[in-house]
């Protein structure tokens, strides 16, 4: 390492002989800075999860475009909006197909006495509202009233349910009043605020729900025909569809507002937020100590080589070098540590927690800035100190 810094440098490596010189410092440091990447790495990872959870049931529904109560913030809020909205989309020239939408929170009860918090999705079963092959191909089951289907990523039931109705074995459970017989899975994943999904007809749902109504839907899914551009049909439909009740959105639109307003409005995408905040101040706090410390350990040296004409870039170099290598020595361990709490987290929740590619190169150049900004501040200790004064 000291002959390869040695040729990147141009000259001896002092910043690196000076931390290998005192190992319990360095590796103290090093796991320092590990656990300010770390900390920084699931806090990043926990917040890309809540955005990707909140896009999973939009990806999978069949539209180009989502008609909502105009006071929609996410896919669960916003006031039912009439159902003539529907038929008024449907007369639009370059519409496809227009859908009801029903959508509620469902308390389901485990046999252990414990609640689990889902989703449920009212659809019109002669309609392919979901792209998923496994809920068109049970179209006609679900038509039966009472009849349901579930979210096989739903956290913490039973396998045992989900491998009886791969063999075929309905699962029947009471709720609301009423007996449910749950004839299928399929797959979209719970998030922050659901543990999973159920999909069940527009007159299931109206029996789970008897205040909903049927005029008047959470959604109203839009597709187009062939061809059709969708920044122009999104204004053709905008203009025919009165405001004050209605938002007309492409499904992207609906998404990024969802998130936006999840991650920057709600308490648990703002705690996410700051948690990177803290992890970056950890961070520059811990390499400022230890190059502080380095800096006072040395002051005279450097007071020396101050004496003697080497300028300030000189000395700055010296605790930047620490500082990169600290940075690069801590990033290491950190990445590959969260990489595996990721996968923890992720089986244990069922949350889509993952590493893209971006995030590393992210953070590794935020832990080079945060390293570089604390030898930054270190230097100025030295660079505001006498000569004279330390002899």
């Amino acid at each position: 390492m000291t002959a390869f810094l040695t040729n990147l440098l141009g000259r001896l490596p002092i910043g690196w002989l000076q931390l290998v010189h005192n190992k319990a410092r360095l590796a103290a440091a090093i796991a320092g800075v590990a656990f300010a990447n770390i900390l920084i790495f699931m806090q990043l990872g926990f917040q890309g999860a809540l955005i990707e959870s909140i896009r999973l049931p939009y990806i999978a529904m069949n539209a180009d475009i989502i008609i909502s109560g105009s006071d929609v913030n996410t896919m669960a809020d916003g006031s039912p909006l009439p159902r003539q909205r529907m038929f008024e989309a449907l007369s639009v020239p370059g519409v496809a197909t227009a859908t009801p939408f029903y959508l509620a929170k469902l308390d389901w009860k485990q046999s252990d006495g414990s609640e689990r918090s889902l989703d449920i999705f009212g659809i019109d079963p002669s309609a392919k509202t979901f792209k998923l092959d496994e809920v068109n191909s049970s179209l006609d089951r679900i038509t039966l009233l009472d009849r349901a289907m579930i979210d096989r990523e739903t956290r913490n039931v039973s396998k045992v349910i989900f491998e009886d109705l791969n063999a075929g074995k309905p699962y029947i459970f009471e709720t609301r009043g009423r007996t449910l017989t749950i004839i299928g899975t399929f797959a979209i994943g719970g998030g922050f605020s659901t543990d999973g999904y159920f999909i069940v007809s527009d007159q299931t749902f109206l029996k789970l729900f008897p205040q909903r109504s049927s005029g008047a839907p959470n959604h109203i899914l839009v597709t187009l025909e062939n061809g059709q551009n969708l920044d122009t049909m999104v204004k053709r439909l905008q203009a025919r569809i009165p405001t004050y009740d209605a938002l007309v959105q492409t499904v992207d639109q609906a998404v990024t507002r969802d998130q936006r307003f999840q991650t920057t409005q709600k308490p648990v995408g703002l705690i996410f937020g700051f948690g990177v905040a803290i992890g970056i101040l950890v961070g520059i706090i811990i390499v400022y100590q230890v190059l502080s410390t380095d800096v006072a350990d040395h002051l005279r040296e450097y007071a020396t080589f101050k004496a003697i004409g080497y300028p300030s870039r000189f000395f700055l170099g010296i605790v930047f070098e620490e500082a990169f290598v600290l940075a690069l020595f801590g990033f290491i361990p950190g990445v590959f540590i969260s990489i595996g709490l990721y996968a923890v987290v992720s089986n244990v929740t069922g949350l889509p927690i993952t590493m893209p590619l971006s995030r590393p190169l992210l953070v590794l150049i935020g832990t080079f800035v945060m390293c570089g900004l604390s030898g930054a501040i270190a230097t100025r200790r030295l660079a505001n100190a006498n000569p004279a004064d330390l002899f």
